[in-house]
């Protein structure tokens, strides 16, 4: 397997307009002729199939919700950056892109992270002719507010609902296609296999989730925007639908694996309240603009109403820490942080794994009214879920699973080591390092969706004759059939004890002990021991009633924790592999004497890109390395 980026020469600030003069095209007439499927209708998937569907291309679009406005994008809260420098505090697209390779803890590549930058201001403007209502200030202009890990505002926003009104424009733009006849839309169909012919990416198989029918789909691309992995712990922020199942697919057929171990822990979640839950819920990241963060100084107040606990004995340690950032430190370095005055025994609320973020301060400086206008429906929905008033009393929070870093393994084109085969969005690897900033994910989707996607299919598919599409009876076709249908009898006929749900729960508390806020080489030893035994007991116990020639929510989740189980093997790994400290990969052998990531540029400046071997085969590991011409590798401090 060679992992060739394709980085275009020239100067960084040239590559990405170099690579657009210079790239093949496909005629109009054409473009009429290619079939391209999307796996996925979240912001990178909808905005991909509707471009691609406006330049006269076929698309199919594939989901397993019942309809686009469905995709988790929509849970999107606090907003989505762009370098537009609208408060004329310094910001442009040089910043950003350093912003966002320093909070990748230096582990992204330069040339994706840079055209994702200069291509941000372009996703606004796109966004506000789709008409979505981001917020404006006094003289009309957008608004923008910080996020952490910048020193600038360039984040805009819809109050605390920007991922939702960002995905009804790129659902706007999807139906308009579906309406023109260009786009088909499938809903409720999952996607089980990819379909791999002389080791080209032709076509997917997928089961009607109602019907239970297994149907394949040919085409000259596939392009996956399936969406993160944060559920392989089970409890996480994402959407209870959210699974590895087409990025595993496609891995099993060849598409190396990035960075699996790179996962991101939010600061800013709803504590867990018991066992019966199957979900956590977020509080936005632009909280922090105004919320401020504290627990007590003494372990003997952790149980005393906040009112009561004086100023002098509260310890605002992101502001003690990180006085530069304070409260808007990034997400990795807020979530240790927080750790680690819960594992000191100053931990908040009933369990001891909380802190709070207390608005008192902003609501006597900026009126209650203006919170209400900034933040009311995350207020409101705080207090629905805790029954407590956080314009009264400090919200608690604690760090939560929330995003994923890792992914399918692309090129500046997107492409994965299948040819053909393209990743978008959180699917792929490509842009946020060992950590992502706050507000940058809805960016790298609609960015590869709207803006790269368009460019780089068409340099592949100028080189691909439509006629080579394989026909419905091709024997790969057949090969692929067999096995999604051999897998699903597997379950069905396993006839165990233990749902599926147990299994998740159990893989989810093994990662996150072992492979979540900080990792060790005894702890990911005894993982991965733990995992292997769990995917033992799973095929031995797992209980899937019904059948599968109707709908059957069991088959579905059996199916995805049978993935998860596989993937979470492969986190620990990579973890494991990784012997230094960077972003969200906090080795606890690798830390400074103040507890800070200690990265090891010497031997791990690369992304390890794993490539499939085989059932009960160790993963092959291959390396890219990472050129830094235009950035300084410094040591990441925001004190």
């Amino acid at each position: 397997m060679k992992l060739d980026p394709k980085i275009p020469s020239g100067p960084l600030t040239e590559k990405w307009n170099h690579y657009r003069e210079h790239v093949k095209l496909v005629s109009p007439g054409n473009k009429r002729k290619y079939k391209v499927l999307v796996v996925g209708s979240g912001l990178a998937g909808a905005s991909a199939a509707a471009s691609m569907g406006e330049l006269g291309y076929q698309v199919e679009c594939f989901c397993y919700q019942d309809s686009p406005r469905r995709a988790h994008s929509i849970a999107a809260q606090g907003g989505i950056n762009a370098a537009k420098n609208y408060h004329n505090d310094g910001d442009s697209a040089f910043r950003l892109f350093y912003d966002t390779i320093k909070g990748g803890d230096f582990r992204s590549r330069e040339a994706n992270v840079y055209r994702l930058a200069e291509t941000s201001v372009r996703i606004i403007d796109q966004c506000v002719a789709q008409g979505v209502p981001f917020a404006r200030e006094y003289g009309g202009l957008l608004d923008n507010r910080s996020f952490g890990g910048a020193q600038v505002s360039r984040t805009f926003y819809a109050r605390g609902q920007t991922g939702q009104q960002l995905l009804i424009g790129a659902y706007q733009a999807l139906e308009r296609q579906i309406g023109l006849g260009t786009v088909k839309m499938f809903a409720r169909h999952e996607m089980l296999e990819l379909i791999v012919v002389d080791g080209v990416a032709k076509g997917i198989v997928v089961r009607d989730m109602v019907s239970g029918k297994i149907e394949s789909h040919m085409a000259d691309a596939v392009c996956l925007a399936s969406g993160g992995y944060g559920n392989v712990f089970y409890l996480s922020t994402n959407a209870k639908g959210c699974n590895t199942t087409a990025n595993w697919r496609a891995y099993k057929k060849g598409a190396a694996f990035a960075n699996p171990c790179y996962t991101q822990i939010h600061p800013t979640c709803i504590p867990v309240s018991g066992d019966h839950q199957s979900k956590l819920t977020l509080m936005s990241e632009s909280l922090r603009n105004d919320g401020r963060v504290w627990v007590p100084k003494r372990k003997e107040d952790r149980l005393k109403h906040p009112s009561s606990i004086s100023e002098a004995d509260r310890d605002y340690f992101l502001e003690r820490k990180y006085p530069s950032y304070g409260n808007l430190a990034p997400r990795d370095i807020s979530s240790r942080s927080a750790k680690e005055v819960c594992d000191e025994g100053r931990g908040v609320g009933p369990t001891g794994l909380g802190v709070y973020l207390d608005f008192a301060d902003s609501i006597k400086r900026l009126g209650k009214q203006k919170i209400q206008e900034k933040y009311g429906n995350l207020f409101e929905m705080y207090e629905r879920i805790t029954d407590e008033n956080p314009y009264e009393v400090p919200m608690r929070i604690y760090p939560a699973v929330h995003y994923t870093m890792g992914g399918l393994w692309v090129d500046y084109e997107l492409m994965s080591t299948v040819p053909g085969l393209f990743v978008l969005g959180e699917a792929n690897f490509s842009d946020h390092g060992a950590n992502r900033l706050g507000a940058s994910a809805l960016m790298q989707g609609l960015a590869d969706g709207y803006f790269v996607l368009p460019y780089t299919i068409g340099n592949y598919l100028a080189n691909v004759k439509p006629s080579d599409r394989p026909s419905a009876d091709h024997v790969e076709v057949k090969k692929a059939e067999q096995n999604v249908q051999s897998r699903i009898e597997k379950l069905l006929s396993i006839k165990g004890k233990t749902s599926p749900a147990h299994f998740h729960r159990e893989l989810g508390k093994i990662i996150w002990d072992y492979c979540g806020m900080a990792r060790n080489k005894e702890g990911l030893e005894k993982a991965i021991s733990l995992v292997q035994d769990l995917k033992k007991r799973f095929w031995s116990d797992v209980s899937v009633p019904g059948s599968g020639q109707s709908l059957n929510q069991a088959l579905e989740h059996a199916g995805r924790v049978a993935d998860f189980i596989e993937l979470g093997e492969l986190m620990c790994r990579d973890a494991l592999q990784r012997s230094e400290s960077c972003g969200g990969h906090f080795r606890e052998e690798w830390q400074t004497p103040d507890g800070e990531a200690k990265r090891d540029d010497q031997q791990f400046c690369h992304v390890a890109a794993w490539e499939y071997q085989g059932e009960s085969q160790e993963p092959l590991r291959h390396e890219e390395p990472l050129h830094f011409e235009n950035v300084e590798l410094a040591t990441r401090s925001y004190k």
